[in-house]
């Protein structure tokens, strides 16, 4: 019989990591972690936190136009944006505080190092140290990656970590790439009265999403001034004094020249995979550094899991955590799903106005044939929506015309983040479009328009 110090060791305590550690005590199993850096991940520390504490920030501050429309006189001149950036680092440094707290109490060991894979059930800290576990899971994370031409130095081009830590505020900003990243930074910098240009090579910002909320999306933000480029790429920059001039070039091949203080670089991320001892043990690298992975994300080596930003599966957060939870509940010999379902995974973008969703895409249906039915009921039809001037907005659903299974679901306008799991959760019970519309909703409520969006699937919304 083999003695490990530990039932599974996890390498990494991100919110794949130390949610997996958490669990795996729950299930009696004798867990520790290993993170390089703050507890709590990249999520934590420099992402999903701070810049959420950021746009509430943002939202408060723009506002203040709203108290202005109803007489009262709102003098700015004492703004200091270093406050902003000091209630971000509060909020990450109280939340990495209380997983510290949730580790200790949950029985589980926590260790300050870098950690490499130097067996089938060992991890070898810097010091020599050396730790075994029966399983191990791989929960490293990832990184911003760079683009050609634009390499990071965190004061004039940044990645998302570097205008976190930002505390000034520039006169202008390009941001390159419209996924979530730089569509909440577009909001957060205009919002603060930066000018913003949001560049992205693709047709449509917000790529994965669908259509229609994005358009939207699009035109609240034009409205606000944020310049948008799609189906465009910037191809250069250079230093023009104290600004940087970038050159940016559409699918025509017109140029256009922009100068800016500051570049944000917000095209994807590369994961923590190299030189942490995977190809030792046999365990080869998918295109751009990704673990591949089987069944409860066992890899090649059964003793080895992967979850997270190291697996090609998306990058988020709560993906990562549930990931965490499904390979531990292997380990302990819990029934558990094999793996996530893709169509159950909730998108959130907190701009504003907001966008949610799951599942497929109207485009991506008429792609894969579908026979679908599909309802959008707009916000400025649901009374709460119009009393609280939130009206901007829709609830979009896809079903299946034969079965009338829940395909998909878009939302963008105020509390959509929260909006979108009623639908969710109908998906993932098996319940039918009716479930939803035949239930009593409160009155006034945003999700009465989800309500009405089922009652559209079958030609019969009331306000609409």
């Amino acid at each position: 019989m083999n003695n490990y110090d530990y039932d599974v060791l996890i390498l990494g305590a991100g919110p794949g990591g130390y949610v997996a550690a958490i669990r795996a005590s729950q299930l009696g199993l004798k867990a520790a972690v290993i993170e390089k850096d703050k507890v709590g991940g990249v999520c934590l520390n420099i992402g999903c936190i701070p810049s959420k504490a950021l746009i509430h920030q943002a939202e408060r501050y723009l506002g203040l136009k709203d108290m202005e429309d109803t007489g009262i006189v709102v003098d700015r001149s004492g703004f200091n944006y270093q406050k902003v950036y000091e209630k971000s680092r509060s909020a990450a440094d109280k939340l990495s505080q209380g997983v510290q707290f949730l580790l200790k109490k949950n029985k589980v060991a926590l260790m300050i190092g870098e950690g490499t894979v130097t067996g089938k059930h060992e991890i070898t800290l810097k010091n020599s140290q050396k730790i075994t576990a029966k399983n191990i899971i791989i929960a490293t994370g990832s990184r911003p990656r760079e683009i050609p031409g634009f390499p990071f130095d965190e004061q004039t081009i940044m990645s998302s970590t570097g205008i976190l830590m930002m505390q000034k505020l520039p006169k202008s900003i390009l941001i390159l790439g419209s996924g979530a990243i730089g569509v909440e930074f577009a909001h957060i910098m205009n919002a603060f009265g930066v000018e913003v240009y949001l560049v992205e090579m693709l047709d449509q910002v917000l790529p994965i999403e669908d259509a229609e909320p994005v358009d939207i999306l699009v035109k609240s933000f034009k409205k606000r001034g944020i310049h948008i480029y799609t189906s465009t790429k910037a191809v250069s920059q250079k230093k023009n004094g104290d600004l940087l001039e970038v050159t940016l070039e559409d699918k025509n091949q017109k140029t256009t020249t922009v100068e800016v203080e500051k570049i944000l670089v917000s095209a994807g991320r590369v994961p923590n995979t190299q030189n942490i001892g995977l190809e030792k043990l046999g365990i080869v690298l998918e295109k751009g550094g990704f673990i591949p992975f089987y069944d409860y994300y066992q890899t090649s080596v059964p003793s080895i899991y992967a979850i997270g930003d190291v697996v090609k599966t998306p990058l988020l957060a709560h993906v990562a955590s549930k990931e965490g939870e499904i390979a531990v509940e292997h380990m302990a010999g819990h029934k558990t799903d094999q793996s996530i379902d893709p169509m159950t995974i909730p998108g959130a973008t907190y701009c504003e106005p907001q966008i949610a969703s799951f599942g497929l895409t109207e485009k991506a249906a008429k792609e894969r044939k579908m026979e679908f039915n599909q309802s959008v009921f707009p916000y400025r039809g649901a009374g709460k929506a119009v009393a609280i001037e939130q009206a901007e907005g829709l609830v979009k659903v896809i079903s299946d015309k034969a079965t009338g299974e829940i395909l998909g679901a878009h939302i963008v306008g105020a509390n959509a983040t929260e909006l979108i799991h009623e639908i969710l959760l109908a998906k993932k019970s098996e319940l039918l479009p009716e479930d939803i519309a035949n239930m009593i909703h409160a009155h006034p409520t945003l999700s009465e328009a989800v309500m009405e969006a089922m009652r559209g699937l079958e030609g019969l919304p009331i306000h609409l």
